[in-house]
């Protein structure tokens, strides 16, 4: 479903607007799947333009709503699920919760889109929009003046590496060989990508998995603000991200692609913010039946602003505005390298 959100700031920057990723960016694609990781009930979406409970996980709008109001967008990317007609050529969102950069993660949660799906999914759509507009040149046109970002990796730590019980990545590799792993089928994947004729790539880092309440539960009992052990490893993928752009801008033909630090960013938001309250405590309530999502049909709490993390795993609306605005307009040089996305879609 496509909401009008009266929010944009003018004149639309790019004509399309392609999303890959998870559960942060997902609104709506788990949906009708077989799959515990979904979002389509209340408490979730209660502070979404009408109160509408669309699949996203977070009790508003997701870091990718966001950033497309941002760029003059008056409609919210559809999700693939759900997309049809000319609408697929303002973009198409592909997010899935419980996805991975490795087909397997998120599986023992039930099924999920991959990453290598949703470059599937989106081959797909490059050739409804043959259709739609008459030719591949016209296609190959459109899409080079079209944003995409990509925002996945984040359950290859959460739901694969520190999941043993239910997967043997981390009884076959260190930390520093996952991470080496990851970043090998990550640059394929992103390779693919710009075969396919993307030029203006936003690469989105992982965010500071270990300070979720779940990870924080598990990996450091509630003894410091973050399980250090979860935020390392992932600090090791994070840190071979800039060298992926930089190498794939050297190497790709009229590649523009940029990363946007979100670890930092959010890192520096929780710890200027945390109290015990809002650390500790998501703002809806949670339980393991529903492995860490909203318990359905449950008031969440009133001052749903002043907390970070709205579930066990997804921060608040408050969070993925404060990121979204820092990867649009970077406020700090290590925000983005080498350019936010302002300055990517002028390219």
């Amino acid at each position: 479903m496509i909401l009008n959100t009266k929010q944009t700031l003018g004149k639309q920057e790019v004509p399309c607007y392609f999303i890959f990723g998870d559960s942060l960016l997902d609104n709506g694609n788990n949906n009708n799947l077989n799959t515990t990781l979904k979002a389509n009930y209340f408490p979730y979406g209660i502070d979404f333009p009408g109160g509408v409970v669309t699949g996203r996980f977070t009790n508003g709008r997701t870091m990718g709503d966001i950033i497309g109001e941002n760029l003059g967008f008056e409609d919210y990317i559809p999700a693939f699920a759900t997309a049809k007609g000319q609408e697929i050529k303002n973009g198409v969102n592909y997010a899935s919760a419980g996805s991975g950069i490795r087909n397997e993660t998120g599986s023992h949660l039930g099924d999920r889109i991959c990453m290598d799906r949703q470059l599937e999914n989106h081959q797909t759509t490059i050739s409804n929009l043959a259709s739609l507009l008459g030719n591949q040149t016209a296609v190959d046109n459109l899409l080079s003046q079209c944003l995409y970002i990509v925002g996945i990796g984040n359950n290859d730590y959460i739901n694969n590496y520190f999941q043993p019980q239910y997967y043997e990545t981390s009884k076959l590799y260190t930390t520093k060989q996952y991470a080496g792993i990851l970043e090998k089928q990550y640059s394929h994947q992103l390779t693919k990508l710009h075969k396919f004729g993307a030029r203006k790539i936003c690469i989105f880092g992982l965010s500071p998995s270990g300070c979720t309440p779940a990870m924080r539960d598990m990996y450091s009992k509630g003894l410091q603000i973050c399980a250090d052990s979860v935020n390392d490893a992932v600090g090791l993928f994070n840190m071979k991200l800039k060298a992926v752009v930089d190498n794939l801008n050297t190497k790709l033909n009229a590649a523009n692609f940029t990363y946007i630090n979100i670890f930092d960013i959010q890192f520096g938001y929780l710890q200027y913010n945390s109290t015990e309250t809002t650390i500790d405590q998501p703002c809806c309530q949670v339980s393991e039946k529903y492995k860490g999502l909203c318990i359905p049909n449950q008031n969440p709490c009133i001052l749903r602003s002043a907390h970070i993390f709205y579930d066990d795993y997804h921060p608040t609306e408050t969070v993925n505005a404060f990121t979204a605005s820092r990867a649009y307009i970077a406020l700090l040089p290590s925000d983005a390298h080498p350019m936010d996305i302002h300055q990517l879609v002028q390219r």
